[in-house]
C-alpha cells in the first residue's frame, strides 16, 4: 500500500468508484492522521480498529470533507450523538 504523506497527494476524485480504488491502494501516513488531534482530548482517548468496507469509508471521508471535519474526529462526533441518544431512549 502507498502511503499519503502529504495532503496535496489526493487529487479530486470524479466518483465514488474512482474514490474507493484510490483508498484500496493508499493510505495515510500517520503523521497525517495526527494532525487532526489537538488538546487533551488526544491523551485520554483510547485507539480502536475498525474495519471498514472501501466504499463505505470513502463515503465517510466524502461527507467528512464536505464538512471540513477529519473522517475520524465526525465519526466519533456521530457515535456520541448515538450514544446520547440511546441514553435517552433507555431512560424514558
Amino acid at each position: 500500500m502507498e502511503k499519503i504523506q502529504k495532503w496535496s497527494q489526493i487529487s479530486p476524485f470524479s466518483g465514488e468508484k474512482q474514490e474507493s480504488e484510490f483508498w484500496q491502494k493508499h493510505e495515510l501516513d500517520a503523521s497525517l492522521m495526527s494532525e487532526g488531534l489537538v488538546g487533551s482530548d488526544q491523551s485520554e482517548s483510547t485507539a480502536v480498529s475498525i474495519r471498514f468496507d472501501p466504499r463505505m469509508l470513502a463515503r465517510l471521508k466524502r461527507i467528512a470533507r464536505s464538512r471540513y471535519l477529519n473522517y475520524q474526529s465526525m465519526i466519533k462526533q456521530w457515535l456520541a450523538e448515538r450514544l446520547e441518544q440511546e441514553n435517552r431512549n433507555s431512560n424514558s
